[in-house]
């Protein structure tokens, strides 16, 4: 099978790139990332003038994709730029909106910020646990670690309502929102509700909410490439520039095969994710989807600890980038399900 990029979602990959690396190189990103609102806001309407969140859309919804190989280009060089841009929150929403077939016209041209509150603190990743409620339009509850909801003005909100789980549109000026920077950059916030008022999108939300938690793990698998391939590539050049008795560290045998095994893993990561990525749509999805977020939790994390130990001292350093880049792999398995909770999923898909 032919696994190359289309004509356009190669254009795109290129034109990301080039805005990454012109506007958000290393030295913007670790000014930006850590201090509110946790990302370049002047920046995100010239992201989105790139079609970033138009690719994350089918064009039913206003977009020109949607597909799985749209998100996985987009959140791969999202990755490899270690970029901290609230696009995982944005593409939640982008898929609830979707699923109610909603307008979405303002979240895909970036002039208003959308964030999906959909886990809470005793249940961040399982539906079932929700405990927020909605009654006659008013919610009650705290919806917890809200990815890009530190500066998001709409919140689309989980909530049960009678028997079901609905969907309801909620305006940031109407509830109380702490917003805070997550460990390894970019934003995230506490969301809580004391009979906040919502306007219902969407009554029976459980599907949808499963697909769009799915869209999500598989954005975080695909960004999780993009940064072990950066990751690997520094350490490599490290390798072969680093000097110890006189010749580069990368000559001694033994650091040779750990960089093998490193390249192994990341091509294995990368298998999967295609592998993920084609199953979007289908009823194999979640179970797909889980095998690739396993397997990408134990590799990013591997990548991220062999890389700190072949550089040394200097990967524990703030200067040093690839110690940023360690940090996001380590944390991208904690989000959306981590490695032993997808796990389950799997071996439930198994057993079913």
């Amino acid at each position: 099978m032919d696994f190359s990029l289309t004509e356009d979602r190669r254009m795109l990959s290129d034109s990301l790139s080039r805005f990454l690396a012109d506007k958000y190189p290393y030295d913007h990103r670790a000014k930006v990332a850590y201090e509110a609102p946790f990302h370049d806001a002047a920046l995100w309407g010239e992201m989105c003038e790139i079609g970033v969140l138009y690719a994350l859309a089918p064009e039913d919804a206003g977009g020109f994709g949607g597909a799985g190989f749209d998100i996985t280009t987009v959140f791969e060089t999202l990755g490899r730029g270690l970029s901290p841009a609230p696009v995982l929150g944005t593409l939640l929403a982008s898929r609830l909106l979707t699923a109610a077939g909603a307008d979405q016209a303002s979240l895909l041209d970036g002039s208003v910020r959308y964030a999906a509150a959909i886990g809470e603190l005793d249940a961040p990743y399982d539906l079932d646990g929700i405990e927020t409620t909605a009654e006659g339009g008013k919610l009650t509850g705290r919806k917890s670690v809200v990815y890009g909801g530190n500066d998001a003005e709409v919140f689309l909100v989980a909530a049960k309502s009678g028997g079901t789980l609905a969907l309801y549109e909620v305006k940031a000026e109407d509830a109380d929102v702490t917003g805070y920077g997550m460990i390894d950059g970019g934003g995230a916030a506490e969301l809580f509700l004391d009979g906040t008022p919502g306007t219902e999108v969407l009554s029976d939300a459980r599907a949808a909410l499963e697909d769009a938690l799915d869209a999500g793990r598989l954005a975080l698998c695909a960004e999780a490439v993009g940064a072990m391939d950066a990751t690997n590539e520094m350490l490599l050049e490290y390798l072969r520039t680093r000097k110890q008795f006189g010749v580069p560290i990368g000559k001694f045998q033994a650091l040779q095969h750990r960089a093998v095994d490193l390249v192994t893993e990341i091509e294995q990561a990368r298998s999967i994710t295609i592998l993920a990525a084609s199953k979007m749509g289908t009823p194999e999805q979640a179970h797909f989807v889980a095998m690739a977020k396993s397997l990408i939790g134990r590799a990013a994390r591997l990548v991220a600890e062999e890389a700190i130990q072949m550089h040394g001292g200097i990967a524990m350093t703030w200067e040093a980038a690839v110690s940023h880049y360690a940090k996001r792999l380590v944390m991208i398995d904690a989000q959306l399900g981590d490695e032993d909770y997808q796990l389950e999923r799997v071996m439930a898909g198994y057993a079913a």
